[in-house]
Parts: structure tokens; C-alpha cells; sequence
């Protein structure tokens, strides 16, 4: 049974009260809203999963609302800037033994805008105030606000949450002090007769702190359940695996970096917030800056040209463009389960960039079945020909094995990755590999193949 509900907004929401019901082509664009039993249900499940209190309730449900129904464009567009930061913040948030379901937090604060700033001034992902980012060590001048660097900003972060729930051991407690400060939750407690558990201080909070933890919480449950409102994330122009660092000890600017690497500078922009005036000076520590993955090399082999503007463009290092071919024997390879384009580029000895140009692909997508064009050395080739035309009953024997030429680069990892090897150690062991120092280019290996 589905009632329709008006909203200012226009939009057409309905109240889905059997979720079993065949889905046409109209649901598909409706907004669902269901019982408060599906949403506790839902963050109960959650709740298992983290030492943070997630508990369902009106407030909360009020928040889930604004998300899924009021702001929906704006959640699909969070959801697709998360494939950017959230590797980041969960990698910081593992170093400091801390929960992972804490990088929702960045929503709550910035919406995942590195260069948000709030009506009382604090300051990117995190949200810092000048004075807290002091704290921190986070360099705040007329070139560089640190506040905007995804990477700082998240040490800042979690070494602050550490902080406050050394305070208070209480999950809850500290987010709330994450946004109030610490004495406004000691006031809060003290004014609550010595109460400790949120809900019963959260009236002698300021308004915004009051709704603080709420909101934490039905942003766990969105972006955990967004595809159950028929949310359809809008991805963003990078996703993690997309960008890489490099680490600069002079000054230069977006300008020069873009006339030598060809990297447009509204990216710069997008990938370096904290540089302010798109200038990068010299400072104490070399610089961290963003870039493309496939532009890193282009940078290191033309560092001398970035820094120095009197190198003319003749002189700028020529870099070989992915998707080369020259002298290479073309293959076919047939997408399996489980796979993606990192296993397969080092499977090939290319690069992810590589698979991507000889297949037009403008996207990381790739589906099972899905054939793809890949230019590999005649070497490789002929190994790869020669397991194809084995015959079966041959092929079948756990005893299969090729001769392989250690290239430049390959380390007992890649090699056992890229030929499925059944275990490390059995290819070690096979040909006598003590030191991985010992594993020169032209090296001949056997490697055992799995089924």
C-alpha cells in the first residue's frame, strides 16, 4: 500500500509499506520514507559494528529526513567526493586506533568541502578555528592554510579526538566537545546535576552542539543506506586510487606546474586547497602537493623545468604517453571475477593508464566478461600463446609451469600476483631466493602455475 505525501519541495515521497512490491519505473524515481521500525532496525545493525553509541530516535529520524529528502542532490554529491577523502581519513584514523565510522564526521562538519568555512570562521574538512589549528601545528599564513590540506587537517583531527576521549571515555561526549569545545560539555554536566550520558545533558547544550551527535548519526545510517532512497551518487572528479603526492623543496606556482606538466590548474585547485594564491613558497618542510597519478612522472622528470622558468619548453624531458604500442604484440583479455585494473596492468606489465587508452575507458568501471585490448612485450606474448595452445589434459596438472625473465621493477610479490602463483614462499623456495636483493632484471624464474 503507498499513500503520497506533499512536500514544499514538490517532490513525490512515498510511504513504502511492503517492501516486496515490484519496482517500476516511476518507484525508481520516487523518494521512499519508511517506519521507524526499518530506520531502528537499521542502525541497530550499525551500532554492532562500532564502539559508538548509534541509537535511533526522533531527533535523529529528523536528520535522516533533511538528507534523504530535503537535500538529496547534495547527499549524492558527498557520496562521490568520499571516494576521494575517505581512504584518507580512514588510513589516519587506523594509525591512531581509532574508529573508522568516525570519518563520517567530515560530513557533519564540512559536507566534504576541504575549503568550507562556518559563520564562526573554522576552516576545512574538520572544521578548525585559527587558534585550535594552532594546537595542531597547522601552518595558517597568507600562502598556505593548512586547515585545507586533506592530509594535515586529518592528523589534526583524530590526534584531537584522541584527546577528548581521553576526556571523557564516552564516544558521545567527546564528538560533542569535537564541536561545542570541552568546556561547554563540563558546563553541560555540571549543569545536569553531573549527568554523563548525552541525552540527558543535550538541554543544557548550545543548539548547534544539542543536534551534533544526532546528525553524526543519521549520516552513519545514509551513507551506509542512501541506495534504499534511491540516492545515485555523483562522482567526483577523482576518486583516491586517481591521485598520488610528491613532496617539493622550492617555490613554484599552479601556473608553472600547469605550462610543464599540462595539468589544468583549476585540478591544482581542486587537488591543493590549502595553497591560497595558487602559489606554493618554500618552506621549513618540503610541500606536499597533489596531483594526477599519471602526471606524477611527467612532474619528477620535469622538476628542474617547474622550478626554474627560464627552461624553455624544448627542454622539457619528453615523456613516453600511455597507451604506447610500438613493438608490442596485441592480446585479448577476458575480465574475471574478482578482478580489477591493478591486477591486470601488473599481470601485463603496463599501467592502469595504459588499458585505459588502448580501450577508450573513461571511467574504473569494469564488468565481468568485458574484453579489453592489451599490447604486451613479444616475450610476454609468446608465454601467454603457448599456455593458450598447451593441450588441456597438459595444462590441467597441478605440475604447469613457464620460464619467466625478471623484468626491471618486478619484486617476488608482483611476480607471484601477476602469474596467480600458489604461494610466495613455494616460488622462493623453487628458485633458491634468499635475499628479494638477489631478484636482478634478466633473471630466469619457474614459476608453478595455479589451475
Amino acid at each position: 500500500m503507498i499513500s503520497i505525501v506533499s512536500l514544499d519541495s514538490g517532490a513525490k515521497v512515498e510511504f513504502l509499506q511492503n517492501e516486496e512490491d515490484p519496482v517500476d519505473e516511476e518507484k525508481k524515481d520516487s523518494i521512499p520514507i519508511y517506519p521507524d521500525l526499518v530506520y531502528e532496525y537499521k542502525i541497530a545493525e550499525l551500532n554492532n559494528m562500532t564502539p559508538i553509541e548509534l541509537e535511533y530516535n526522533e531527533r535523529v529520524r529528523r536528520y535522516i529526513d533533511v538528507y534523504t529528502i530535503e537535500r538529496r542532490e547534495h547527499l549524492a554529491k558527498i557520496i562521490g567526493l568520499a571516494e576521494l577523502y575517505f581512504p584518507i581519513f580512514e588510513e589516519v584514523l587506523d594509525k591512531y586506533q581509532l574508529p573508522l565510522e568516525l570519518k563520517y564526521l567530515a560530513i557533519v562538519e564540512s559536507a566534504l568541502d576541504p575549503r568550507a568555512v562556518s559563520s564562526s570562521a573554522a576552516v576545512g574538512l574538520w572544521q578548525f578555528k585559527i587558534n585550535t589549528s594552532k594546537m595542531f601545528d597547522l601552518e595558517v599564513n597568507s600562502y598556505v592554510d593548512e586547515r585545507c590540506d586533506p592530509y594535515k587537517s586529518t592528523e589534526a583531527a583524530c590526534s584531537y579526538l584522541q584527546y577528548l576521549y581521553r576526556i571523557y571515555n564516552d564516544w558521545q561526549l567527546a564528538l560533542a566537545a569535537y564541536n561545542g569545545g570541552p568546556g561547554v560539555v563540563r558546563n553541560a554536566i555540571a549543569r545536569s546535576g553531573g549527568k554523563t550520558d548525552f541525552w540527558e545533558i543535550h538541554d543544557y547544550l548550545p543548539a548547534q552542539t544539542n543536534g551534533y551527535v544526532p546528525a553524526f548519526i543519521a549520516v552513519n545510517y545514509v551513507m551506509n543506506h542512501y541506495e534504499d532512497h534511491n540516492i545515485k551518487p555523483i562522482k567526483s572528479k577523482f576518486i583516491h586510487l586517481d591521485v598520488d603526492t610528491v613532496k617539493i623543496n622550492k617555490a613554484t606556482t599552479f601556473k608553472r606546474i600547469s605550462e610543464v606538466t599540462k595539468i589544468p590548474v583549476e585540478t591544482l585547485q581542486y587537488l591543493n586547497p590549502s595553497y591560497k594564491l595558487d602559489h606554493i613558497p618554500k618552506m621549513k618542510e618540503p610541500a606536499t602537493v597533489i596531483l594526477p597519478e599519471k602526471k606524477i612522472r611527467t612532474f619528477l622528470r620535469n622538476e628542474k623545468a617547474i622550478y626554474d622558468e627560464s627552461v624553455s619548453k624544448k627542454e622539457y624531458e619528453q615523456v613516453k604517453e600511455a597507451g604506447e604500442t610500438n613493438g608490442k604484440i596485441k592480446v585479448i583479455h577476458e575480465v574475471a571475477k574478482g578482478e580489477y585494473f591493478h591486477k591486470i596492468a601488473i599481470k601485463y606489465n603496463c599501467t592502469i593508464d595504459d588499458i585505459k587508452t588502448w580501450n577508450s575507458l573513461p571511467t574504473n568501471d569494469l564488468n565481468v566478461g568485458q574484453k579489453l585490448d592489451v599490447w604486451v612485450s613479444p616475450e610476454l606474448a609468446r608465454q601467454i600463446e603457448e599456455e593458450r595452445t598447451r593441450p588441456k589434459q597438459q595444462r590441467d596438472t597441478t605440475d604447469r609451469y613457464i620460464y619467466y625473465t625478471v623484468q626491471r621493477g618486478d619484486t617476488v610479490w608482483s611476480i607471484a600476483e601477476k602469474f596467480n602463483c600458489r604461494s610466495i614462499s613455494e616460488l622462493k623456495e623453487e628458485n633458491n631466493i634468499v635475499d628479494e636483493n638477489d631478484l636482478k632484471p634478466g633473471k630466469k624464474l619457474k614459476i608453478y602455475l595455479n589451475k
